[in-house]
């Protein structure tokens, strides 16, 4: 968790929702100046704090409405702070809630410097960023649809079915044709009606994302593809989702918004259990795990070293420690400019 130091004349705290914010101005000693709900717009929200300019911070919760307070304030010039959820909730503990007091609490927490920073993602690659993890659910449901004609093969006692039998387009019709019952005659239709209504949306899609991360960032695009199992979607997740590489000051800290290092939580030489384990990024995390099924595949070295330590320390957390490679090596390779190092890559343990 990383603490805000900000100094300024006057705070504002802003709790956001879909359609309106409740703001609260307070000074230095914590004296409320103004406070008022307001429309999300942000010609309404300048024009109420125009007389604190330019002695003024914003700060707020990242919610997935912070988009036009965080550009506007951008663009205006004031400094704008993104608060980490859940580090602020674990800080501010209120027992009572509701907005005047959730916009007090932000004032409190930036006037005092115990504001937990979250990254406001910026405006030029957010909107690609977005499209990439819409593109993301929809080969989720995709895939969901394979593996439920699968599930229903294996039910009805047909388990000959192939991966490849279900996504040959010319062919896959003809599995309907398996059963004679009616009911499950239209529930794989179904399937086959979602898969192929999603296959062509999908295409394009990845092909609008290819153009756009040649102008954002075509370097690190082509960089990270040098690494074995990383393809041009997994290349493209891990470049937008990461974003800039410096803004982890160590690869720790990276590896740890990744989600592929575990989160120690003692007390007085104690466990205390596994939470907070969710707190990071869930599409590198997944994009990590993704990286060794391909490696082993196309890879004889890396996936003897992966066969050492599933020997060693069994499958599950083998994996777990080649997701962590993987995740130390593209930190290295972003951060100093270099192709991936197979040499090094695998002799490190």
């Amino acid at each position: 968790m990383e603490l805000a130091k900000i100094k300024s004349k006057y705070y504002c705290g802003a709790d956001l929702h879909s359609k309106t914010t409740y703001i609260k101005v307070m000074n230095g000693e914590g004296d409320i100046l103004l406070k008022r709900n307001l429309p999300n717009n942000f010609a309404v929200f300048k024009s109420l704090v125009k007389s604190f300019l330019p002695d003024l911070v914003v700060g707020a919760e990242s919610t997935y409405s912070y988009y036009w307070l965080y550009d506007g304030c951008r663009e205006s010039g004031i400094p704008f702070y993104l608060g980490h959820a859940l580090y602020m909730k674990a800080i501010s503990g209120n027992k009572k809630k509701s907005d005047p007091i959730d916009a007090e609490t932000i004032s409190n927490l930036l006037r005092s410097n115990f504001f937990p920073i979250a990254y406001p993602y910026p405006k030029e690659m957010r909107a690609t960023r977005d499209l990439l993890r819409r593109r993301h659910r929809l080969v989720r449901i995709r895939a969901e649809g394979y593996t439920h004609i699968h599930l229903i093969f294996h039910q009805e006692g047909l388990g000959d079915i192939t991966s490849e039998a279900v996504k040959n387009k010319s062919t896959r019709r003809e599995l309907i044709s398996r059963f004679s019952n009616q009911s499950l005659q239209h529930t794989i239709t179904a399937d086959l009606d979602i898969i192929d209504m999603l296959d062509p949306y999908i295409k394009q899609l990845e092909l609008e994302i290819r153009n756009q991360a040649k102008s954002h960032n075509h370097r690190d695009y082509a960089l990270l593809q040098t690494m074995p199992g990383i393809g041009e979607m997994n290349a493209l997740i891990i470049l937008y989702e990461t974003h800039d590489i410096n803004r982890f000051p160590t690869v720790q800290k990276y590896s740890s918004y990744c989600r592929v290092i575990r989160c120690e939580r003692e007390s007085n030489g104690k466990n205390t259990g596994n939470k907070n384990q969710k707190m990071g990024n869930p599409y590198l995390k997944w994009a990590y795990g993704q990286i060794l099924h391909s490696a082993k595949r196309y890879n004889d070295r890396i996936n003897r070293h992966y066969q050492k330590l599933e020997s060693k320390h069994g499958p599950a957390r083998a994996r777990s420690i080649m997701a962590h490679k993987f995740a130390v090596a593209v930190y290295s390779m972003l951060k100093h400019h270099q192709a991936f190092d197979e040499e090094r890559f695998v002799q490190n343990n």
